[in-house]
């Protein structure tokens, strides 16, 4: 009989302890799919917007007829189906008010030309929008030109671009956005960066970082004017208040007019720019900065403004914006 009930304890207690292993494996099985849940929960609220189907027509926009607006300002320089190309995609994005086309041709724009962008211009635009259209004609050639200020401006921001990029209406729009948040600084998409001299026991000589240091380093303190927002009154200083001899040095030698505005901005804040997300889409040959020396030329630049302005203005950063909204994880 003793035995008996031993081998009935023995029984219940192996199945007390199957039920309590299956009841673990169930909560095990339970809590993995609670974790799931909020996972998936999590990955849809960081989509919400697109997921929804709400877009970002959903975000309300400022007046696109309002001088809240921006002014592209765009230059060229005999690559007439890049231009248009260019023109016909930025007069898509939301908020562009007006555009200023620098032309230091020889020649005066043709009308064919003319026409041809003012009908693309009407038609990407809508009935609702009018979008300025102007050429500011230079009689000589430098790159001075596409800092000359901008007479009865409609918008305080300026969008400086070149003829051969393009950024898609959202990178622009979002970059937009952020320079409002920071109108005297400069927000763009191209960092660059300063470095010193460290093979120089004066402390003063700098090396023109180009692309390769700034994604070594996650460090950059000048955005390039081939794609950026900066605010109307610099393109007063630029004109006016720059030095001389900076502006003929420019012209001389063709090349480091944006290095010259980096320079301009950040002496008159004493803040660092804004590196701004966004995929640059090369819709021309390749440029100057292909050639032979061109780090050389932009190194002897960087040292022969820091002379001229008695000082090394640009910051050091490493501060970049990233639009949310469109980032899985962050």
């Amino acid at each position: 009989m003793v035995a008996r009930t031993s081998l009935i304890s023995r029984r219940t207690a192996q199945k007390f302890r199957q039920a309590a292993i299956s009841a673990a494996g169930s909560v095990k099985i339970k809590l993995l799919l609670f974790c799931c849940f909020l996972f998936t929960l999590t990955l849809l609220a960081s989509r919400t917007p697109s997921f929804l189907g709400w877009g970002q027509q959903s975000v309300p926009l400022l007046d696109r007829t309002s001088s809240k607006g921006y002014t592209l300002l765009i230059n060229t320089w005999k690559r007439y189906d890049l231009l248009k190309q260019s023109i016909s995609h930025y007069t898509s994005c939301p908020r562009l008010d007006s555009i200023h086309i620098v032309w230091s041709e020889p020649d005066p724009p043709s009308d064919a030309l003319v026409k041809y962008l003012n009908q693309a211009v009407k038609s990407n635009a809508g009935n609702n929008h009018y979008i300025e259209l102007a050429f500011d004609i230079n009689k000589e050639d430098s790159l001075n030109n596409r800092f000359k200020e901008i007479k009865n401006p409609r918008t305080d921001a300026v969008f400086s671009i070149d003829d051969d990029i393009i950024f898609s209406c959202k990178s622009v729009e979002f970059a937009f956005s952020v320079w409002q948040s920071a109108p005297d600084t400069m927000v763009g998409f191209v960092p660059r960066i300063h470095l010193i001299n460290r093979s120089k026991e004066n402390e003063n000589s700098y090396i023109y970082g180009g692309w390769w240091p700034v994604w070594w380093t996650g460090t950059y303190s000048m955005i390039l004017s081939k794609a950026s927002f900066f605010h109307m009154k610099y393109l007063r200083l630029y004109t006016n208040e720059m030095p001389t001899s900076i502006m003929e040095y420019v012209k001389r030698n063709r090349n480091c007019e944006d290095i010259a505005m980096s320079f301009l901005v950040a002496n008159a804040t004493g803040a660092p720019p804004i590196w701004a997300k966004g995929k640059i889409y090369e819709i021309g040959s390749t440029g100057i900065s292909s050639l032979g020396g061109h780090s050389d030329k932009r190194t002897e630049c960087v040292n022969r403004f820091v002379s001229e302005f008695g000082k090394m203005p640009l910051v050091p950063t490493t501060v970049k914006a990233v639009d949310s909204r469109g980032t899985w994880f962050w």
